[in-house]
């Protein structure tokens, strides 16, 4: 059911997403041959194939609340992929990731000149935020509702941004459990927790519901950063689109890693945080963290965490007015993120 509803509406956001990008593109080459060039790489890069799940979050919340999808919904939720897509430039960047969904990170485009692409990163990054408030503004929606979706797009923005400073502190600290979730609490929850409202404040969804989509979001989002995390761990390249071991390589904490470290024997402690920081790890040394992880318990505490959060997001989401088909997809989107958990033990 899940896959279904996925498939059915992530190719009608593709749509207007493409339109948009291509009068983006067309708009470019009357100014400047470069600035062309850079929303032509910007093009293919937020094109190449993914879930969709911001946008996806955002429609369906809507439908769940007005049984439509018109061409209103579909501009928000090509200015959510934009949103979306201003994060991840950034994102890529500042960890210096060089793949992304089986391609180039944006800045690795640029690759004959690596100033020039980094600081093309920075300032593309910066429009296509602009873009997607554009876009959105523009989709037709009443003019009071938009300003309220805009705030919240503008919150989330910042909390986005809060939690990225923290991720990167987190390089260079140990933090406890406490401490990941006041990051991640700013992180997937709260981009959850932007799109859904988005839709549902766009659906006319009540104050009771918007307060329950609201808690049922961060769940979500902590849910989808538990099992990302677990991901870029466990996942092969073939599987991830990039090779996997990235995170701990630069010293980044994930909860299965704090759980590990939390669970260790003075010893098994010793030699994860040896293993930490490396910048990049061999074969060896990535398969050693992982046997380390798995024996502590780290891997399985925190797949029982992300499991709880899908739970909880599950139960909240069956108390609203939303209708059946947008909670079974909700459903089916916890469900993915918890079993596709299942791969790694």
């Amino acid at each position: 059911m899940w896959e279904t509803l996925s498939d059915r509406y992530s190719g009608l956001i593709e749509d207007r997403l493409q339109r948009t990008l291509r009068s983006l593109k067309d708009q470019a080459e009357d100014y400047h041959e470069f600035i062309h060039l850079s929303y032509s790489r910007l093009e293919e890069f937020i094109l190449r194939r993914g879930k969709r799940l911001a946008s996806l979050s955002t429609l369906m919340a809507y439908k769940g609340y007005t049984n439509e999808v018109d061409e209103r919904i579909l501009k928000v939720c090509a200015g959510i992929e934009l949103y979306r897509h201003s994060i991840l430039i950034h994102d890529d960047l500042v960890d210096e990731d060089e793949m992304r969904r089986g391609g180039k990170s944006f800045h690795a485009l640029f690759q004959d000149n690596e100033r020039l692409g980094r600081g093309t990163a920075v300032f593309m990054g910066n429009a296509v935020y602009a873009l997607s408030l554009k876009e959105i503004l523009n989709s037709g929606f009443g003019a009071e509702i938009l300003k309220n979706v805009v705030e919240l797009l503008a919150e989330g923005y910042r909390e986005v941004n809060e939690s990225q400073v923290l991720d990167l502190l987190f390089e260079f600290k140990e933090p406890d459990i406490n401490e990941w979730y006041t990051m991640a609490s700013k992180r997937a929850a709260s981009l959850f927790k932007t799109t859904i409202l988005t839709g549902a404040t766009l659906g006319g969804a009540p104050r009771d519901d918007l307060n329950a989509l609201r808690e049922a979001a961060s769940n979500v989002g902590y849910a989808f950063d538990i099992q990302d995390d677990i991901i870029d761990t466990f996942a092969e390249e073939q599987q991830y689109g990039r090779p996997p071991g990235g995170d701990i390589a630069k010293g980044k904490k994930p909860l299965h890693l704090i759980y590990a470290i939390t669970l260790a024997g003075e010893n098994e402690k010793t030699a994860i945080k040896k293993l930490l920081g490396m910048r990049k790890s061999s074969a060896a040394e990535l398969k050693e963290v992982r046997e380390l992880i798995r024996r502590t318990n780290g891997l399985e505490a925190a797949k029982h965490r992300s499991a709880e959060h899908a739970e909880a997001a599950k139960r909240l989401i069956r108390g609203t007015k939303m209708n059946d088909e947008s909670k079974e997809f909700f459903y089916g989107l916890t469900d993915y993120i918890v079993h596709s958990l299942d791969w790694y033990k």
